[in-house]
């Protein structure tokens, strides 16, 4: 092992390598993917007609044919918005309410009638003064008629008679409404205080089925930061996944998207440690303890940076800090997974932008997050001597930080070793099916070739998850212009 390597393991910052239980001793082509970039924060998806679509706060909206190529439609709300034209006479009512100038995190579904139904929110941000109503469409890309607010939060009385309590009610904003594997209509939704609630809603009319109230609260409460539920089906596994995100949307606020899961598409929901999510809550009396629900939820992917070698061409890397707000898709043609959301830049303040990554499901069935965004790629069937080599390796931890979470080199030998920051054993199967065992902990999932957007060019990389729900990823470093094997 060259003196560089030798200096740079011994430099390995001690933190990352306890979580991850280490010790500090796209195409298959080279074209380059072609990416246009847009601003959605808090981005939905929508697939019709061959088209993704992803709404966001403010009434932001884009669309992409591949995922990789967005054209932004609309960015804020203001008159003219193609979601909305009229917006200040049309949603009077809900800004009024909110005593908002704006609206937060939508979703938008199409329902049996073949028009699009937009699940907005308005909410005045400093307390859960907010209004969730439904909107109408015969195109996804507008305009929308507003059919009216179907709840209230912040204050009066809750919709079943009791005095609204910011600590046990939900703020009625961030709404995600799907149809589970029976065909029957759920929204699942809310934010910070109250926690997470979901509703059964009426296939034919969008709205709510009666007596119902805010619904069932399956995690939350006493304004832990917790928001931006959604709810993903996967045919494959046969469970229900809830997506949610941890943390302060801000550039240091520590944002990161955490899974459960569960058979039924109203809990109760479950991490990896077979903790019920609807003990995650925060500490009566104390705004925002994140201590109290840190230890929830599986941790899929936080502020990030791989950190190239000094033996490769490209000095510079892109840090990523508080991706979240989420959306996930399944798309039954071609089988793959994919997770939308939005993220931010080290060096950029707030300026964010969509990201799109691939997502598979591991060997115990919980989904893990391709290390890049998606530029066409799909998983193949690879040989062990090829994979090993000398790699990146990031751990993502299970805390909730600003810090971000660099990469240290590891090596997988060709005879099935680990070693560098890590020392263990690795091996394939099934052609791309990995197993890592680093310092007694075993992570498992896929190994599958994808653009390195930092050094432009297509490398091996891994995505792998913990019993305990710690995720890794692994980039393969990139030695006088190609991979190393």
């Amino acid at each position: 092992m060259k003196n560089s390597k030798i200096i740079r393991f011994m430099m390995i910052p001690l933190v990352l390598l306890a979580a991850c239980g280490c010790q500090a001793d796209g195409p298959d082509t080279e074209t380059v993917p072609a990416f246009r970039n847009v601003t959605v924060h808090d981005p939905s998806v929508l697939k019709t007609d061959g088209m993704y679509y992803v709404f966001g706060s403010h009434l932001a909206s884009a669309k992409s044919a591949d995922l990789i190529e967005w054209t932004q439609i609309s960015s804020s709300a203001v008159p003219g918005n193609k979601l909305i034209p009229n917006v200040k006479e049309e949603m009077a009512e809900a800004l009024e309410w909110a005593q908002s100038k704006t609206f937060w995190a939508p979703d938008v579904i199409r329902l049996g009638d073949g028009r699009y139904y937009m699940y907005y929110c308005s909410c005045k941000g400093d307390r859960p003064l907010s209004c969730l109503g439904v909107a109408v469409s015969d195109n996804a890309e507008g305009p929308y008629k507003n059919l009216g607010i179907i709840l209230k939060s912040g204050k009066g009385l809750s919709p079943d008679g009791s005095v609204y309590n910011a600590n046990v009610h939900p703020n009625v904003v961030d709404p995600n409404v799907f149809f589970d594997k029976e065909g029957n209509l759920w929204m699942v939704y809310g934010s910070y205080s109250g926690g997470i609630y979901i509703l059964k809603m009426d296939p034919e009319t969008g709205l709510p089925l009666p007596d119902q109230g805010y619904g069932k609260k399956l995690l939350g409460g006493y304004h832990a930061r917790i928001e931006g539920p959604y709810i993903m089906y996967s045919p494959e596994t046969e469970y229900y996944y809830l997506f949610l995100s941890f943390g302060g949307l801000d550039s240091d606020g520590g944002y990161n998207i955490r899974v459960a899961r569960s058979r039924n598409p109203d809990g109760p929901y479950v991490d990896s440690k077979g903790q019920d999510m609807s003990d995650c809550r925060g500490k009566p009396g104390v705004l925002f303890h994140d201590p109290s629900i840190q230890p929830y939820g599986v941790k899929l992917i936080g502020n990030y940076q791989f950190v190239n070698l000094e033996e490769e061409p490209e000095s510079n890397t892109v840090g990523y800090l508080s991706p979240g707000h989420n959306s996930a898709y399944y798309d039954e043609e071609t089988g793959k997974y994919f997770i939308f959301f939005h993220i931010r830049f080290k060096g950029l303040g707030e300026h964010h932008e969509v990201r799109v990554h691939q997502m598979f499901m591991n060997q115990d069935g919980w989904p893990v997050i391709a290390p890049y965004r998606y530029s066409g790629e799909t998983i193949g069937r690879y040989k062990k001597n090829d994979v090993a080599g000398l790699y990146k390796l990031i751990c993502h931890g299970d805390d909730i930080t600003k810090e971000i979470k660099t990469s240290v080199p590891v090596e997988l030998g060709k005879d099935g070793s680990v070693s560098g920051s890590c020392s263990g054993r690795w091996e394939l199967s099934s052609g791309n099916k990995i197993e890592i065992e680093l310092e007694g902990t075993v992570y498992k999932g896929v190994v599958l070739k994808q653009w390195d957007t930092d050094n432009m060019q297509m490398v091996f990389t891994f995505t792998a998850l913990s019993d305990s729900g710690t995720a890794i990823w692994g980039s393969k470093a990139i030695i006088q212009g190609r991979t190393l094997n």
